[in-house]
């Protein structure tokens, strides 16, 4: 199944793997396009500005500027990324931490402000390196339409990390371009043959 939806849509890239750049993925992310997303993100590498210490040290308009081009809710966008620098700057150690055991990882992920659970299991998936299913409302749909229960693809799976990457990053990336929760383009679907989901009847 993934391997038709990666035949489908081609490579896709991971999401960083450092935790803070993922987090400042995440809050640039929030109710914009993947493509604003990306442009500001490249511009916040341009200044550079992607670690705590130097987002902490640059200036407040090259910040405004780049953010901005993520689209609306730059100010909250702009709180959410001064806070989460704060978060890493005052717990040196909370990239291990959040790549520890499941207690250890949990309590880092709880000094992390802005993050959505969703958010924060990805956090965890691609940059605390643990193996979980995210609970990302297009994964399920997806699942959901195609009879697949999430609890057992991923005993299927192993709990292999990588393949629990790739499941996750495909699957959302189909709920959100093509198995959309209304009007879903059902007859491009690369999955439609093994989908139990009638055409044009999305809830």
């Amino acid at each position: 199944m993934i391997d038709r939806l990666e035949g489908f849509y081609g490579p896709l890239p991971l999401p960083p793997a450092d935790p803070f750049r993922l987090y400042v993925w995440e809050v640039l992310a929030v109710n914009t396009t993947p493509t604003r997303r990306d442009a500001a993100m490249g511009a916040l590498r341009c200044i550079p500005a992607l670690t705590p210490d130097s987002m902490g040290r640059t200036p407040r308009a090259k910040l405004e500027s780049a953010v901005a081009l993520a689209g609306p809710y730059r100010d909250e966008r702009l709180r959410a990324l001064a806070a989460g620098v704060d978060a890493f700057k005052r717990n040196p150690d909370l990239a291990d931490r959040l790549r520890g055991d499941a207690a250890t990882a949990r309590d880092a992920l709880a000094l992390l402000p802005y993050l959505t659970t969703v958010a924060g299991q990805r956090l965890l998936l691609f940059a605390g390196q643990h193996a979980m299913l995210p609970e990302d409302p297009d994964v399920r749909r997806v699942l959901d339409r195609l009879g697949t229960d999430g609890d057992l693809m991923m005993r299927e799976l192993g709990g292999m990390l990588t393949t629990m990457r790739r499941a996750t990053l495909y699957l959302a990336h189909h709920g959100g371009a093509t198995c959309l929760e209304y009007d879903p383009r059902c007859h491009i679907c690369p999955l439609r043959a093994d989908c139990s989901f009638p055409e044009g009847t999305a809830a």
